[in-house]
């Protein structure tokens, strides 16, 4: 789409309404600090300067009614959400079954949707939702809920999205919010661009449905993942794309829900690639993922110390955000580039991990492929001592290299898969917060693989139909 840094059209459009039309429009008019906005998210170049667009639909007479700023939309009949949900308002809210084209959807107010649909089938094309300005009164109800998000759609809302451009610069500001069990965002050739912190690409809560294809994302707020999803999780799948972050605490995937993705380029400047916490799901096909999480970063107003560095996460934080059980990582085809610390990292939960012909890079000479271990509990994440993890790993297809360690609360299952190779040691770590009996690394070496130890290893059983090759190592097998 191209833009122009004038609202010309906006004024031939107004005189030629006639006096009286104009006074019943002039809310509508998209104002020039959107104009200049929209230029600026375009990088200002001189190709995309053509047109200004009106925040008008085509036909008045289908708008619904805006109500003062701060007062809650109304919802359409049969839809009772639960009495915390927090939402706040919209600068425009959708609540009948339409097409919307080359339309500009514009916010500066607090706690208000640039554009909200509520219940209704609605397709949107060839338009801009600008969330420019605003404060955020709740983080939990912009995190949870949608309230100042760019696009939000609730209350069983099918909102489909294509050839468009979001943009956010406000606190809480999500791009494109998928909220609640029957609700559904697809997008298709959409950018989305947000500055804030607590600002994701596409979010997913509540148990609601995203799609998305050949969309772009760029994040540059902390706690701000490309893609993301919190409390209710729900369905995510993505096909295409590219998406990147910038802030800390800011992975390219973020995982409360059941999350798939082929063919994407995901990245994160200063924070994990991908992180699930509880029972959820992260599955990526043919994807290009990478990390470089810091070693401290700013939590409220306080800089804290990360306990561990890692690229992909998978633990439990105990605030209730996620269902406690069994969370899935797998990945299939394609690269994970880890350039600090480990590459996987497991605490406080069960999981498990399966890798397909992936290219591993870890630019981190000291970290580690593995670790799986418990950790001090001053963040939530269980009690110290009895907050290990539980992994079953298994490769096929596989070339890999780095340790893998497990502390003394803590287990792996491993199954080193056919044409699968393996460069490195199994260790055990001390827990001095605890150990358990069930502690330790159960190892399963099938046909046509190969493990090529780099140190003196443990593990306590050993099922080997492949090929050990101990360089001079010891391998110990201590039976239960």
């Amino acid at each position: 789409m191209k833009y122009k840094l004038t609202v010309l059209l906006a004024c031939a459009l107004l005189l030629s309404a006639g006096p009286a039309q104009a006074a019943d429009n002039k809310d509508n008019i998209l104002p020039k600090r959107f104009s200049d906005a929209m230029t600026w998210n375009l990088q200002n170049r001189v190709e995309d300067i053509t047109i200004t667009k009106v925040a008008v639909p085509a036909d008045n007479a289908k708008q619904a009614p805006r109500p003062p700023q701060g007062e809650p939309m109304t919802p359409p009949p049969g839809f009772n959400p639960p009495d915390h949900i927090t939402q706040g308002s919209a600068a425009r809210n959708v609540t009948e079954k339409g097409v919307l084209e080359n339309q500009v959807f514009g916010s500066t107010g607090n706690d208000e949707n640039a554009l909200r649909v509520t219940g209704a089938l609605v397709t949107l094309k060839n338009v801009e939702i600008m969330k420019e300005e605003g404060n955020s009164s709740s983080t939990e109800g912009g995190d949870f809920y949608g309230m100042n998000a760019a696009l939000l759609a609730t209350g069983g809302a099918r909102v489909t999205v294509e050839d468009s451009a979001v943009h956010s610069a406000a606190l809480n500001g999500n791009g494109l919010f998928s909220y609640g069990k029957g609700t559904m965002i697809s997008a298709k050739n959409v950018t989305i661009t947000t500055e804030g912190s607590h600002s994701g690409g596409l979010q997913t809560t509540g148990g609601a449905l995203m799609e998305a294809e050949n969309v772009t994302v760029s994040t540059a707020g902390n706690s701000s993942a490309a893609i993301r999803s919190d409390r209710g999780g729900g369905t995510v799948l993505v096909k295409g794309g590219t998406f990147r972050t910038e802030g800390y605490g800011s992975p390219a995937v973020y995982s409360t829900a059941d999350i798939s993705i082929e063919g994407a380029d995901l990245s994160a400047s200063r924070s994990e690639g991908a992180v699930i916490e509880g029972k959820n799901s992260i599955a990526l096909k043919n994807c290009r993922m990478e990390g470089n999480m810091a070693e401290t970063r700013l939590m409220g107003k306080e800089t804290i110390k990360e306990e561990n560095v890692h690229t992909v996460m998978i633990y439990q934080s105990m605030s209730g955000d996620a269902e406690e059980g069994t969370s899935a990582f797998s990945m299939e085809g394609g690269s994970l580039l880890s350039h600090k610390g480990d590459v996987f990292y497991v605490t406080n939960t069960d999981c498990t991990i399966h890798l397909d012909n992936v290219k591993i890079q870890n630019e981190d000479p000291e970290g580690a492929l593995l670790r799986i271990s418990g950790n001090s509990g001053s963040r939530g994440w269980g009690k110290a001592g009895a907050n290990g993890g539980k992994a079953r790993f298994t490769v096929q297809n596989q070339q890999m290299e780095g340790n893998i360690l497990v502390d003394s609360i803590s287990h792996l299952a491993m199954t080193l898969g056919k044409n699968s190779r393996w460069d490195g040691a199994l260790l055990q770590e001390k827990n001095d917060k605890g150990s358990n009996e069930d502690a330790g690394a159960d190892l399963t070496i099938e046909k046509g693989a190969t493990w090529n130890m780099t140190a003196d290893s443990t593990v306590h059983t050993l099922h080997n139909e492949g090929k050990i090759v101990t360089n001079g190592h010891t391998l110990t097998v201590v039976e239960k």
